[in-house]
């Protein structure tokens, strides 16, 4: 259990952890607006502060059965999923309830337009046209945070200069 915390700093733990904003979080917590910003980032580097936002992070995590290894199968979806498995043999696009898990996890969203059209012959009838669009998850993406996640991508720099040997261990006066 975390040391004790003012109510105050209390509320911005609460709200910190909604959004992620330390600046807001500071705002809503009743601190100074002016100097929000400021007062947010020296709160979460504040001992206290810190501990009681990872043990409530850690509680959430557990009450959602969060683990590194779920986080990772859900982004493998995401990266791996091919578009050929939206459509049956035929070239037709499959019903949302024939689609695999893995392709299910690549749609992050649908747009589904219905139009009542005219159909012209004898009866004069109406036919109902839908339209589906379909929004697919980021596959670059996905494969990005992945290969962060395995170190695939590391920024290296190479920097130029002379250092004396007085600069290395006694550190530039």
């Amino acid at each position: 259990m975390s040391e004790k915390i003012t109510p105050k700093m209390g509320l911005f733990v609460a709200r910190y952890l909604i959004h992620g904003n330390a600046t807001l979080a500071a705002k809503e917590a009743g601190y100074a607006g002016a100097s929000a910003h400021v007062t947010g980032a020296k709160l979460l580097k504040n001992a206290k502060v810190a501990a009681a936002i990872a043990e409530r992070k850690a509680r959430q995590n557990e009450r959602l059965e969060l683990t590194a290894d779920k986080v990772l199968r859900e982004l493998m979806k995401c990266a791996i999923w091919d578009i050929r498995d939206l459509y049956d043999e035929a070239g037709n696009l499959r019903a949302i309830t024939d689609l695999d898990e893995i392709t299910r996890a690549a749609i992050a969203g649908i747009d589904v337009e219905t139009r009542e059209v005219e159909v012209t012959g004898p009866a004069g009838t109406f036919a109902r046209s839908v339209t589906r669009k379909f929004k697919m998850v980021d596959k670059v993406r996905a494969l990005e945070l992945l290969g962060k996640n395995q170190k695939l991508f590391t920024d290296k720099h190479e920097i130029e200069g002379k250092l004396t040997l007085e600069e290395l261990v006694g550190g530039a006066a």
